[in-house]
């Protein structure tokens, strides 16, 4: 006997059917989450033990950075574009990529950088002010950068009224300044505790951190959190940040052999470098206010006009970390 089904039934079944293929499709192994970052920082630190230890599912940390994130080709040293899930960068090149990509979303500060500035005695270097006409090392337009254009301009002066020498790699910076090719240098660690440290008791250093700190952000896309299975993912994994910050303010040599396998630096200039960060593990109160600052001086630079305090506001998405915090 054939049973005869009407339109009612046949479209029912058909959802049924749908719906358990999809079931079935979804209960394979998910894929790694995939993490991209700036692995020869020691800011990456919270993000490289949450990986290894604290985050319940497979992931990978990978060197590169929010290009990673937003599909950004054809940036040296990035790989692939548009494969990250969550990338870390700091604040500054968050508004530089977010020019282009304004979907881009900062969730929480994984880190602060202290930076300072190095400079050589010998060259007549006592105060700040004596940095007029000296050659600085630095990288244009990143963190660094804007680090040296508020030290300079809490004493006056202004980036027209230095050389400013960009020296790659990193690492040839403090043979730089050991040499004399430069008489002051700027770098996030631990390029400048090498600096100091070649140069000894000819160094003289400018703390700023109470004039400007880098903020080290965990960024993803407004597409991604609103698709609920990323969304779920994405809090999983800064969930396990935030635990492993805990471990390591705890405890913070917990985090030094991954940051060495990371990174290729010794664990002693590990230790030495340490005390010039933070980890905050939260979204820092004055995030809007230093970005409104810093796209200021962005937009000078990339001759654009500066986006308004509301335009700015739209990039921070504080729901995860919050829910993350509310929920311990």
């Amino acid at each position: 006997m054939q049973l005869k089904l009407d339109d009612g039934w046949r479209a029912l079944i058909a959802a049924c059917l749908f719906t358990l293929g999809a079931c079935a499709s979804s209960s394979g192994p998910e894929e790694p989450f995939r993490v991209h970052g700036n692995k020869v920082t020691f800011e990456i630190a919270p993000v490289l033990l949450a990986s290894d230890q604290v985050y319940p599912g497979e992931s990978t940390v990978k060197m590169g950075g929010i290009p990673n994130l937003v599909g950004e080709p054809g940036i040296p040293g990035y790989g692939e574009p548009g494969v990250a899930d969550v990338a870390t960068h700091a604040e500054t090149q968050g508004l530089r990529y977010s020019v282009r990509h304004p979907d881009l979303r900062i969730i929480m500060t994984v880190a602060e950088g202290y930076y300072r500035i190095v400079a050589r005695k010998s060259a007549g270097v006592t105060s700040l002010e004596d940095l007029k006409g000296k050659r600085i090392a630095t990288i244009p337009n990143t963190s660094s950068a804007y680090f040296l254009h508020n030290m300079l301009k809490s004493v006056g002066l202004s980036e027209a009224d230095v050389e400013i020498v960009r020296i790659l790699p990193l690492s040839d910076m403090p043979k730089a300044l050991v040499n004399g090719d430069v008489d002051a240098v700027t770098i996030w660690e631990p390029e400048i505790e090498n600096a100091a440290h070649a140069i000894g008791d000819d160094a003289v250093e400018f703390d700023g951190r109470q004039i400007y700190r880098e903020l080290f952000n965990l960024n993803t896309t407004a597409g991604n959190l609103a698709d609920p299975r990323k969304r779920a993912r994405i809090k999983e994994f800064v969930k396990s940040i935030v635990e492993a910050t805990e471990l390591i303010h705890e405890d913070p040599s917990l985090a030094w052999p991954l940051v060495h396998e990371a990174t290729g630096y010794d664990l002693d200039l590990i230790k030495r470098s340490w005390k010039h960060h933070g980890y905050p593990a939260t979204m820092v109160s004055d995030l809007l206010d230093v970005l409104e600052a810093e796209e200021k001086w962005l937009a000078r630079i990339d001759d654009r006009p500066a986006r308004s305090r509301e335009e700015l506001s739209i990039l921070i998405d504080d729901s995860i970390i919050r829910e993350v915090l509310e929920e311990r």
